[in-house]
C-alpha cells in the first residue's frame, strides 16, 4: 500500500469532507481516505497496483472540488 496527500481547494465544512472521503473510497484500490477541510488536505491510502494518482485527483474534482497538480 502507498499513501499520498492531496492538496483540495473548495473544503468548507463536514459535509464537503464526507463528499471527498466517499468519492475516494469508492474506488478500487483505495482502502482509506480521510480529509481535513481546514488544512485542506485529503490523506489517501491506496494499492499503486490497482489506482494511479491521477485517478484519485480525478475523483475529487468529479465531486466537485480543486486539487493541486
Amino acid at each position: 500500500m502507498s499513501h499520498v496527500q492531496i492538496e483540495v481547494e473548495g473544503m468548507h465544512c463536514g459535509g464537503c469532507v464526507s463528499s471527498v472521503n466517499n468519492a475516494l473510497t469508492r474506488l478500487d484500490g483505495v482502502s482509506a481516505a480521510s480529509s481535513d477541510f481546514d488544512k485542506g488536505i485529503a490523506d489517501i491510502t491506496y494499492d499503486p497496483d490497482q489506482i494511479d494518482v491521477k485517478v484519485l485527483k480525478q475523483a475529487i474534482e468529479d465531486a466537485g472540488f480543486e486539487v493541486s497538480y
